[in-house]
């Protein structure tokens, strides 16, 4: 990199500091998803966030090369964290060599992000197209639009791609499940929930799943 190309800020020096209050282990809910409820309803009605259920999925395939990617939960409940895809994309074909996952919801003008891993396994198809039927008409084209992840030549090739499909399936049609299109459910193993604090000395509580299936508390050092 030239002089020319520097980048034209001090990274060294951005830094923000964040609130005092912390959290702590008496304010846990019993279980992790409880406790997210909690912060999810938090970040969706007052945290300033644009998309509070966008979170970065981070896979990696058999060789062990990692990839993550935004995508948005659309369910959660004490099964796990829900999200879809196409099957034929890098993150699912990952997932079907190596079927462990991270999850980071990051809510930075909260101060808060949320950490899953687990193990992610395919929704039935009935909850599949149930789901389906909820996406706008457009977004119902798309995914029947898009070989998501494919090398395409141009963007002309899915602008043609979605207006053949408009054309056969117009507004008010209703748009078959694509066959290689459903959702993941991801069980957590852990769930950590981090509160930023002065001086970086974060608040860290993560959950973590026992035997039997019930979850334990550990405070992790900032």
């Amino acid at each position: 990199m030239t002089d020319r190309d520097a980048v034209p800020f001090d990274l060294a020096s951005m830094r923000k500091q964040y609130r005092a209050e912390g959290l702590s282990e008496t304010e846990l809910a019993a279980t992790p998803v409880e406790q997210f409820a909690r912060w999810f309803k938090q970040a969706a009605t007052d945290g300033g966030l644009f998309e509070p259920n966008a979170m970065v999925v981070s896979t990696a395939d058999a060789e062990g090369r990692p990839s993550a990617r935004t995508v948005l939960l659309k369910h959660f409940d004490e099964q796990g964290f829900v999200f879809y895809t196409n099957y034929d994309s890098r993150k699912a074909r990952d997932l079907a060599e190596n079927p462990y996952v991270s999850l980071l919801f990051p809510w930075h003008p909260m101060a808060r992000q949320v950490i899953v891993t687990g193990v992610a396994r395919r929704t039935g198809r009935d909850e599949t197209a149930a789901y389906f039927r909820t996406r706008p008409h457009g977004s119902q084209l798309g995914a029947w639009a898009s070989a998501q992840s494919s090398v395409i030549a141009t963007r002309a090739d899915i602008d043609g791609a979605y207006a053949e499909l408009a054309a056969r399936y117009p507004e008010g049609e209703q748009v078959p499940v694509p066959p290689n299109w459903g959702g993941f459910r991801v069980a957590p193993q852990t769930v950590e929930f981090w509160q930023g604090r002065e001086n970086r000395l974060h608040d860290r509580l993560r959950y973590v799943e026992r035997a039997d299936g019930s979850w334990r508390v550990e405070r992790l050092s900032p």
